[in-house]
């Protein structure tokens, strides 16, 4: 049984405008899975309801075989997602309290919320910034921050929205190699991004979204020849592309 899956997902704004339609997609536990697509495929909208940020017009998601209306607030501790924008997620005046915000909300014990932040701040690298402001962190730094409130609340699936933008190279590796030490871990991974020689070394499969649709599903080796005809930039040649396959990897 697939850990997460969508049946019919879609999505009509209030003035007409159709952002998702008819999407059909099962996520296998373990799983890597990277969905690429033009601006304006549909992308961050669909991963808005995966966690029932967004409620679809028509068709349902199920985590475990079960819909996720059925239970919103455990549906969105197991389904973590990492916004593009990661001031937008902040909450907490210190980054302490920022990673403890989740865990308070779950009315557990301060002393079970002290080693949650402890933990999670260790596992990204940022154990000595408890004290700093979340706005007085590096692009590279503010990312790491997002995920850790994510891991405080032990998700099965971390989504991550296009999560190099803005970083210069040390901070696309710096996050690149924590999404990855992630995966190895056990998480699900799934990553929204239009930069797939970042990523596509690490992934079990391509998706790719085109005007509000699924239009591939597969092997990366298999979907990137064809990413092209959907506005998905690859400005690489056949020999960068196979590269692009290796990259960090």
């Amino acid at each position: 049984m697939p850990i997460l899956e969508t049946e019919d997902l879609t999505h009509i704004f209030p003035e007409g405008t159709v952002a998702i339609q008819d999407i059909s997609l099962k996520i296998n536990e373990g799983e890597f899975v990277v969905i690429a697509g033009a601006n304006g495929s549909g992308k961050t909208v669909f991963a808005r309801h995966l966690n029932g940020l967004l409620k679809p017009t028509k068709g349902r998601v199920l985590l475990d075989g079960e819909p996720i209306t059925k239970n919103i607030v455990e549906a969105r501790r197991k389904v973590g997602l990492v916004f593009q924008d990661p001031d937008s997620q902040f909450v907490g005046q210190t980054v302490a309290e920022d990673v403890a915000f989740g865990p308070e909300n779950l009315n557990l014990p301060v002393k079970e919320v002290e080693t949650i932040v402890k933990e999670s701040l260790e596992a990204v690298g940022l154990s000595g910034f408890s004290s700093r402001s979340p706005h007085a962190l590096s692009g590279g730094e503010k990312r790491k921050l997002a995920i850790a409130g994510i891991l405080a609340m032990k998700p099965k699936i971390i989504i991550f929205d296009e999560p190099f933008t803005g970083l210069d190279y040390p901070g696309v590796v710096q996050v690149l190699k924590q999404i990855v030490q992630l995966h190895k871990k056990g998480h699900t991974i799934l990553l929204i991004t239009h930069e797939l020689e970042k990523v596509l070394a690490h992934a079990n499969r391509l998706v790719i979204m085109h005007k509000g649709k699924l239009v591939e599903d597969g092997k990366p080796e298999d979907v990137i020849y064809r990413s092209e005809n959907y506005g998905v930039r690859m400005p690489l040649n056949d020999g960068q592309k196979v590269a692009a396959l290796t990259w960090l990897k």
